[in-house]
């Protein structure tokens, strides 16, 4: 049994890097879920999670939208 929850923890590794580090958890969970099955998709996704930067947003410092 234990051994079955670390191959499950191991197989949603990249879910959980993704989430992290600031990934819309969506698109990562259904790649892994449906594609992580084979070692390409795992990889791939491994390599996604890692490698690409979420998107960051800024706003210039005084600026308030709703302030009259």
């Amino acid at each position: 049994m234990i051994t079955l929850s670390v191959l499950t923890l191991l197989y949603f590794v990249p879910t959980v890097i993704a989430g992290r580090r600031g990934h819309e958890i969506l698109w990562p969970l259904l790649v892994n879920a449906f594609i992580g099955w084979t070692v390409i998709g795992w990889l791939a996704l491994f390599l996604w999670a890692l490698l690409w930067d979420p998107p960051h947003y800024s706003v210039p410092a005084g600026y308030y939208p709703y302030q009259r």
